[in-house]
């Protein structure tokens, strides 16, 4: 792809996995909204950083995504949700997790950024923390979601399996599993300056507590003025041992295009990770405005857009990574 253009720009993912027939069209409709969203911000000359909060919370509320509200369930039926912000011009960034109903938890992350000394508030703090700056309660729960939980479980109840051999499971029934994870954003602004975020709900029917690569700056988000920006989406766990977004990063600092450097990443989550299920996304963008977007999976929703294009560019695919 490594898809030059001038200043601003914007990329945004809805989820890496598999997106159903049923679900494409809210998905693709969700991820352009976003990524005009975004655009608009950067075209009256605002931040990065606010294009990336902002096209992350029409995600957050759009209810296709599994991130806000739509959020899917755990293993106890309960939402819990995660978020991360990052400025690339100042290296300063913010993350939450585990909340139960911030109605938009990459708000609540930036609010961690600029408003405490931390970087990662969880739980009880996160949820003071809302409470104090009178962030907006919803109920993340919808109807789809329950549907897609009592599936699941009677699932595993059937199988007589445990938690851990969800893995199984999704490659027996991927039709319950259509995108794991996810939403993001990554924009390089008039300035020159580069942001990402990205918000989740989580995989469906995950243990109680468990924070994957969302929130956690340096594997699901990262962003620098001296390589570019990056926002990762699919299996938490595989994101946080490989520290994938830095790694797109430094590959980008190094020199290579974000086009190269997401397709670089992809192909170390194949060759080093040997889990039988490794679904794996990525966005970026780099410091000349090049972007990137690559998976392993058998669908990315995701779009962009640039001055050259004016609208947004959406796809359930980008460059498919096996090798």
């Amino acid at each position: 792809m490594s898809l030059a253009t001038s200043r601003p720009v914007i990329v945004v993912h809805g989820g890496a996995g598999t997106w159903q027939p049923e679900r494409s069209r809210p998905g693709i409709e969700g991820v352009k909204k976003a990524a005009k969203k975004g655009f608009e911000i950067l075209e009256k000359d605002g931040t990065a950083l606010d294009s990336v909060m902002e096209a992350v919370m029409v995600m957050e509320d759009d209810g296709a995504f599994n991130a806000g509200y739509g959020s899917s369930l755990n293993i106890e039926k309960a939402v819990e949700m995660d978020a991360s912000i990052m400025d690339g011009k100042t290296l300063k960034a913010g993350a939450v997790a585990l909340l139960k109903d911030v109605k938009n938890p990459v708000r609540l992350a930036k609010i961690v950024m600029d408003e405490t000394d931390h970087v990662f508030i969880a739980g009880e703090g996160a949820e003071k923390l809302a409470k104090l700056f009178n962030m907006e309660r919803m109920n993340p729960v919808t109807e789809l979601r329950l549907q897609y939980y009592e599936q699941q479980k009677k699932v595993l109840l059937e199988g007589k399996s445990a938690l851990p051999k969800l893995v199984d499971l999704i490659k027996k029934h991927p039709e319950l599993f259509p995108h794991l994870d996810t939403v993001g954003a990554v924009a390089l602004d008039k300035n020159r300056n580069v942001a990402a975020a990205t918000s989740t709900g989580g995989y469906a029917l995950k243990f109680v507590g468990r924070i994957g690569d969302s929130p956690l700056i340096g594997c699901g988000t990262y962003a620098d003025n001296e390589s570019g920006a990056c926002s990762a989406t699919g299996v938490g766990e595989i994101a946080i041992r490989l520290v994938l977004a830095k790694t797109v990063c430094d590959r980008m600092e190094a020199g290579l295009s974000a086009q190269k450097a997401v397709n670089y990443a992809i192909r170390l989550v194949n060759r080093r990770i040997t889990d039988s299920y490794r679904s794996m996304g990525l966005i970026a963008v780099d410091v000349h405005g090049r972007i990137g977007a690559s998976h392993n999976s058998p669908n990315m929703c995701w779009a962009y857009v640039t001055p050259k294009t004016k609208e947004p560019i959406a796809s359930l695919t980008a460059k498919i990574v096996k090798d």
